[in-house]
């Protein structure tokens, strides 16, 4: 593995590898900002301010945390005295403070090129999409950890395979990852019919397709569910793409979009102990129009408690979406096996099953929530370690 910063060189207090950046050839002073140039020719024009804001002196950055200390509040009226020594620049600031800067940090932070991501884009499910499978044995690996994590990230859907059949391997396998995100139904849950239960999922009847808990004001991110039993008759999973299913109503029904995106409604879980509800659209659509998440769960909507001449349209719109996310066209179905452990973004995949008969054998999976966050600092620390 790269080093960070070559022995000698200036240590910027950042993890990901710059070490393999070109080497600085030349700086001069402009007004208010410094001119830098690489030796492969890149160029680039940096502040003072935003030079002085980035020293990672120990004054400047906390040694241990790598946090930032310096708080760029006053303008920098003098500019700096600067040296380019074996590829780096050396500032010297007008009240004698010193600023080392590695030459491959800075051109890796130019403000002309993308800072480094190694987190996938989300891409839409194509016609015959098949969602990557990753042996069990190959995920306690770091490059399978990779691969199952780059999945989830990109197609929101993975499946982990070859599994053994104890109790709590969701568990054991989600903090890998993370901690598992806590809910009202607890850290982990089981998924099997038992009398008296407080959600369809914990009977035998048929799940169309919907998230989990979109009542929340942050719905869980990640699903794991774990199937250690599936001998029942029927029972078959269910799965939609949101990103695919969002375009396919732009382009049929674009008002219908606008509808869902712009028109916040009420989803709502209650029992004994539990009242927890919001209030927002069902779908959320980033700035540039892209899907951000979904809330749909025909269950736990609450009373559409809109204005009489929006109800009307409200319902057109649910009804094309409807259509749209349980037309097969746009559904997978398998059966998840003993031993395998799907995993999705719950807030862009869609997921249900077959009505199931409880008297034909035995069937149980166990389940958990992770944060994104957690899956998206992982394959960050992965891509170091392998890099």
């Amino acid at each position: 593995m790269n080093s960070v910063a070559t022995s000698g060189a200036p240590d910027m207090q950042e993890l990901f590898p710059y070490a393999d950046g070109p080497r600085l050839a030349s700086a001069a002073p402009d007004t208010g900002s410094i001119q830098l140039s690489w030796q492969n020719g890149d160029t680039t024009q940096l502040p003072w301010l935003w030079l002085r804001d980035h020293c990672a002196c120990a004054e400047c950055r906390h040694p241990q945390t790598r946090e930032r200390l310096y708080i760029p509040l006053a303008p920098i009226a003098d500019a700096p005295e600067m040296n380019v020594i074996d590829g780096h620049l050396r500032l010297t600031w007008a009240d004698g403070h010193r600023s080392v800067f590695h030459g491959g940090w800075l051109h890796q932070r130019r403000p002309e090129v993308a800072l480094p991501n190694v987190l996938p884009e989300a891409s839409a499910w194509r016609d015959h999409f098949t969602p990557e499978r990753i042996e069990h044995a190959a995920f306690l690996t770091e490059k399978g950890e990779q691969a199952w994590l780059t999945a989830i990230l990109r197609d929101g859907l993975a499946l982990l395979t070859d599994g053994p059949l104890v109790e709590e391997e969701v568990s054991r396998l989600a903090e890998k990852i993370g901690p598992q995100r806590a809910t009202n139904f607890g850290a982990r849950f089981d998924v099997r019919s038992k009398p008296n239960p407080n959600n369809a999922a914990y009977t035998a009847v048929g799940l169309a397709l919907h998230i989990d808990l979109p009542n929340w004001h942050h719905p869980p991110d990640i699903q794991l569910l774990y199937c250690l039993q599936n001998g029942a008759s029927g029972g078959e999973s269910l799965f939609a793409d949101g990103v695919r299913v969002v375009e396919a109503l732009r382009a049929q029904d674009p008002s219908a979009l606008r509808t869902l995106s712009e028109t916040p409604i009420d989803f709502r879980f209650q029992d004994e102990t539990h009242d927890i509800a919001v209030r927002a659209p069902l779908i959320d659509l980033n700035a540039d129009g892209s899907l951000r998440e979904l809330r749909f769960n025909n269950w736990i909507r609450d009373t559409l408690h809109l204005p009489v001449e929006q109800m009307n349209a409200w319902y057109h719109a649910y009804r094309t979406l409807w259509a749209l996310f349980h037309s097969d066209e746009h559904q997978l179905e398998f059966t998840l096996e003993p031993g395998q452990m799907v995993a999705f973004d719950n807030r862009r995949v869609l997921h249900g099953r077959r009505a199931f008969d409880p008297n034909s054998g035995p069937r149980h999976l166990q389940g958990t929530y992770l944060d994104r966050d957690m899956l998206e600092s992982r394959l960050r620390v992965l891509a170091r370690q392998l890099h």
